[in-house]
């Protein structure tokens, strides 16, 4: 009993481990890309070749130190998962660069949604009613917000819209292939990460410059370049832990704890960056009823939008450990 109970604090202790790793690496992440966009101007899906390119190489040099060891995988069986990755990473990064902080991360609390209307219906996976209302505010806050972003742009919502779906698609994957495969995070992001990376190269001289300024060959200064691949490495402290985490929990786990993240990257883009916060109705709604337009006025703001949705994450995440630890309850019942 003794020796069980001390195998579930490692394992728990590892796992909480993991999760701050992938707290650190995340919210650094963010801030450092947005850092680059608007200082240096460096083209969104070079900056997500290199990611990948580092990542590939992190993982060749854990490969040499024996921290895993490789199996060998049928490329075909991983192809989608690669893909989908590229757009998961190129689509997240197009959103931070032009959107604000505050849309991007909001934006990304839609994956939890996606997520569960993948799993139910793709995967016959069920959720109570408590789950699904609870995603009611989260959606009608994300809308707010987008409809009264001072810096709303339709070009930045189309990005939001497609990471959202790629990402809830790729996370979902993750731990499919993960379980169908019996392989650990590094022996599956070992294949993919240069599989994605020869896609992406496909991809990238059609899409953005590849000399002069803002080119990929262009004159860029050294702390640019130290920045870029500082970034790299940040990168592929993220993804390893995003295939940790997801490999060794779940998708929707991955998501409750990224909730934690949302406030701590929000403030910062505001902090960071001076990113202005829409206090007061600043594009009135269609004529209404009078009644109904002073109701609008009052609740359709930005900070109400994010308000909404720190609401609805919240009760997800109330609702969705209460019913863990109900399950863990009758299991542990004789």
């Amino acid at each position: 009993m003794a020796a069980m109970e001390l195998l579930n604090l490692s394992a728990n202790q590892r796992i909480i481990g993991g999760l701050l790793v992938n707290l650190l690496s995340s919210i650094c992440i963010v801030f450092i890309n947005k850092w680059i966009y608007v200082h240096y101007g460096f083209p969104s899906m070079t900056l997500t070749l290199i990611h990948f390119v580092v990542t590939s190489l992190g993982l060749y040099i854990c490969q040499k130190l024996d921290i895993f060891s490789p199996k060998s995988l049928p490329l075909r069986r991983i192809v989608w998962l690669a893909l989908t990755f590229c757009g998961f990473v190129a689509f997240t990064n197009l959103s931070l660069q032009n959107n604000s902080i505050g849309t991007y991360q909001l934006a990304k609390a839609m994956t939890t949604p996606v997520i569960i209307l993948i799993q139910t219906t793709y995967y016959k996976k069920t959720f109570s009613t408590k789950i699904k209302l609870t995603l009611v505010p989260i959606t009608v806050g994300v809308i707010l917000n987008l409809y009264y972003d001072i810096r709303f742009n339709m070009l930045g919502t189309v990005f939001a819209t497609l990471g959202v779906l790629v990402t809830s698609l790729y996370q979902v994957w993750v731990g499919a292939k993960q379980h169908e495969l019996q392989v650990n995070s590094m022996q599956l992001l070992y294949y993919q990460a240069p599989l994605s990376s020869g896609f992406l190269l496909c991809v990238v001289p059609f899409f953005e410059p590849l000399t002069g300024d803002g080119g990929i060959f262009g004159p860029w200064s050294l702390p640019a370049l130290l920045t870029v691949f500082f970034s790299g490495w940040v990168a592929f402290l993220v993804n390893l832990s995003i295939y940790w985490i997801i490999g060794n929990t779940s998708a929707v786990t991955y998501n409750i704890f990224g909730h934690f993240k949302f406030c701590i990257t929000l403030i910062g883009g505001y902090v960071l960056f001076q990113e202005p916060l829409s206090l007061n109705q600043v594009r009135p709604p269609a004529p209404l009823s009078k009644c109904c337009h002073s109701l609008l006025s009052l609740c359709a703001t930005q900070a109400m939008g994010i308000i909404c949705t720190l609401v609805g994450i919240l009760s997800y995440t109330h609702i969705k450990l209460g019913e863990q630890q109900g399950k863990s309850s009758l299991a542990q019942r004789p």
